[in-house]
């Protein structure tokens, strides 16, 4: 293996510019104020969790957790996600915390990658995390508040699809009972959108032409409420039924909200993640091919922490909405102003500066002649490639221009 040159850094991790940051620095802001004023409270947690709790627990394939040793030969592994970390915490910290809980987060968080996937191997994430409460007004706010999150990113045109793991489990229990492996290949199928996939699968199972219609029926149900009516036609399994009546109260509480207009149902979504166990969703930007949001529900994950309690939450893709709405530098309240002087004028300039810092606005010092200062445009202008939107008159002790420190 020939040896890194000094520049390269490894596939699946990149470096952010001033511009990047400055607007992944707005998305994270205007969003976790959002989650705030919903009530939810920000909480970080370390980067390095232990193998055996957070990473057994956190769902994510064994293949795509990055692990490493400590100097005692535990193993420990880098976050994949934050709903484990949570719940760790809810479950230890918080354990004499009343519930509902309301925790919001902005981390960055790891996966293990091919590499020729092309995909990121460290991203952003900000979400939400609401513990101890099953019902369907907590699933429904999760959802409401996912909207609002979107829409103070900066993400104008989306739409949220929403499906509830209880209803696939049930229908495929009922038409492929005992058949787990048939039932493994059509909800992978899914879970990629495979939908020839799919359909070639059903073929090959040989089904009798009433339950193939039933299992290809399905892919039809997109929409509205209309489709919880229709699909409590397709199957009378009582995981299926129960599973499309919650899926029906969230709608009414989403009408509630007035964010229908967002929402679709999808009952062909079954989420990324196995420790999801009712509701699931995903959110789509209409310019961008990839989730921009997702998240469900888990009410079997705080048992493995000793803490067993409902929960719900989602995460926005940060990293992607960063790609849709674009890296140009976040120029609100970023009033740069540049201070030239000479020797004589060194202790006034650098006082000057310090008195501007404290009322908050950014200035750079740079002792130059007279010269260079005079040829400078008035208002916004740029010296050495850095643009400005003022500069104060040239500080000297000898001599000034027109003017004084602040006119």
């Amino acid at each position: 293996m020939s040896k890194p040159k000094v520049f390269e850094k490894p596939i699946g991790v990149k470096d952010y510019l001033p511009g990047a940051v400055a607007k992944l620095r707005h998305i994270e802001r205007d969003v976790l104020a959002c989650m705030k004023g919903w009530g939810y409270e920000q909480i970080i947690t370390p980067t390095m969790e232990y193998y055996d709790t957070v990473g057994v627990a956190s769902s994510t394939s064994d293949q795509k957790l990055f692990k490493l040793l400590n100097n005692r030969g535990t193993t420990l592994v880098l976050r994949s996600d934050m709903t484990a970390p949570i719940a760790r915490v809810v479950s230890s910290l918080l354990k004499e915390s009343q519930f509902p809980l309301r925790l919001s987060y902005h981390s960055n968080v790891f996966r293990s990658i091919e590499e020729e996937s092309g995909r990121e191997a460290e991203f952003f994430q900000t979400g939400v995390e609401l513990v101890g409460d099953a019902s369907a007004e907590a699933d429904a706010e999760v959802v409401a508040l996912a909207i609002a999150s979107l829409k103070a990113a900066g993400v104008d045109r989306f739409k949220i699809a929403i499906g509830h793991v209880g209803f696939l489990n049930g229908l495929f229990e009922e038409t492929l009972a005992g058949r787990e492996e048939a039932q493994e290949q059509l909800k992978a199928c899914l879970l990629n959108r495979d939908y020839v996939g799919y359909r070639e699968s059903l073929r090959e199972l040989k089904l009798q032409e009433p339950v193939q219609r039933e299992l290809e029926g399905i892919l039809r149900l997109r929409g509205g409420q209309e489709i919880c009516e229709q699909a409590l036609q397709l199957s009378a399994d009582a995981t299926a039924q129960k599973s499309i009546r919650h899926l029906c109260e969230i709608w009414d509480v989403l009408k509630a909200y007035g964010v229908c207009e967002h929402v679709l149902i999808d009952l062909t979504m079954i989420g990324d993640f196995s420790y999801y166990t009712g509701m699931t969703f995903e959110g789509y930007a209409a310019d961008l091919g990839f989730p921009v949001a997702s998240g469900g529900r888990y009410d079997n994950l705080l048992s493995q922490f000793g803490r067993p309690a409902p929960a719900t939450g989602f995460a926005l893709k940060t990293t992607r909405i960063l790609e849709l709405v674009g890296a140009e530098e976040d120029t609100e309240g970023n009033e740069r102003v540049l201070i030239g002087y000479d020797g004589v004028g060194r202790a006034e300039a650098l006082a000057a500066a310090q008195q501007l810092r404290e009322h908050g606005t950014a200035v750079v010092t740079e002792r130059m002649t007279a010269e260079d200062w005079n040829g400078l445009e008035e208002g916004s202008f740029t010296y050495k490639g850095v643009a400005y939107t003022n500069g104060l008159p040239f500080i000297s002790g000898v001599e000034k221009r027109a003017g004084g420190i602040g006119q």
